[in-house]
């Protein structure tokens, strides 16, 4: 068997985790208490074993390739070992920081994280609420380490791994004419009250353009920021809405009703996190948790 196959230096895979974690040969020596060409050599070391590239440099910083974050994620069983043969005797407890919008924060994540900290004690969990926005920003800045969002984009730095789908339906309160219905088309809006998310969504303007192109004409009362705003307003009576079932039928009121919307507009939500940098293991058991613990809806599926 050859060298490359049956031999493993615990320092170059300690070197591979510390650049990936700070970036820098630099901000990786002063972590392990090396020199800069310690770690050099380690990274060329087992570049050479493996027959791979493991980072390529991005202006001053190092970026891990595809490779890298594999065999980063492979390594996860060996520190652990390592890190309960030689730590403390008492669990060292391990903090995610989550970030995500409030359609998603204040009945669902909340209702996630205390089941996910419940069956973990030993983990921590910072929870922040914020626009998408901010929650793009705030993962390239390597503030968060997970986010949730419902936004459809591409940029550099970002990766999004789907989580669950939805289809568009209307909220209606019970009594409405249209409640009954099996299915509603924006024909059916025309002289209704409408309860419209605010123009800064997407799915406003493709909403907008279907009303357009069958000329109808609702009666927009109010523009709102969520949808959760959404349906506390058609509870009151104020008229209708179309919006994104997720996670808002989980937590439906016996007062309003949920159709079926007949309109090309899907929504995704997506768990984001960098790519520029491994996913903690705590937020990648959270995001297990999430997708075993969600409760499916009719109009919801599984990614």
């Amino acid at each position: 068997m050859s060298k490359s196959k049956s031999w493993h230096s615990i320092p170059e895979y300690q070197a591979l985790r510390a650049v990936m974690q700070s970036g820098t040969t630099t901000g990786a020596a002063a972590q392990l208490g090396l020199s800069q060409s310690a770690i050099s050599r380690s990274i060329a070391n087992l570049e050479g074993r493996i027959g791979k590239m493991l980072f390529e440099r991005d202006g001053g910083r190092l970026r891990p390739t595809q490779e890298a974050v594999r065999l980063n994620f492979r390594l996860d069983p060996l520190f652990d070992a390592l890190n309960r043969i030689e730590g403390p005797d008492e669990p060292v407890q391990e903090t995610m920081r989550l970030i995500a919008p409030p359609t998603y924060s204040h009945r669902f994540l909340v209702s996630q994280v205390a089941g996910f900290l419940k069956a973990n004690p030993h983990f921590f969990v910072s929870l922040e609420v914020n626009t998408s926005d901010g929650v793009i920003r705030g993962i390239l800045e390597d503030r968060f380490d997970l986010g949730l969002i419902g936004v459809d984009l591409s940029r550099a730095g970002l990766k999004l791994a789907p989580f669950r789908r939805s289809l568009a339906v209307c909220v209606l309160p019970k009594m409405h004419a249209l409640a009954s219905r099996a299915q509603i088309e924006p024909k059916d809006f025309e002289g209704q009250n409408l309860i419209a998310l605010s123009h800064r969504h997407a799915r406003r303007a493709q909403l907008d353009r279907m009303f357009q192109e069958t000329r109808t004409r609702p009666n927009i009362v109010a523009e709102v920021t969520t949808s959760f705003a959404a349906a506390d307003l058609v509870k009151e009576g104020l008229g209708i809405a179309v919006i994104n079932p997720f996670p808002l039928y989980q937590y439906r009121s016996e007062e309003i009703v949920f159709v079926p919307f007949v309109s090309p507009i899907r929504y995704t939500t997506y768990f984001l996190t960098s790519d520029q940098r491994p996913v903690p293991r705590i937020a990648r058991a959270f995001m297990r948790h999430m997708r075993l613990h969600t409760h499916p809806d009719p109009f919801t599926e599984k990614v």
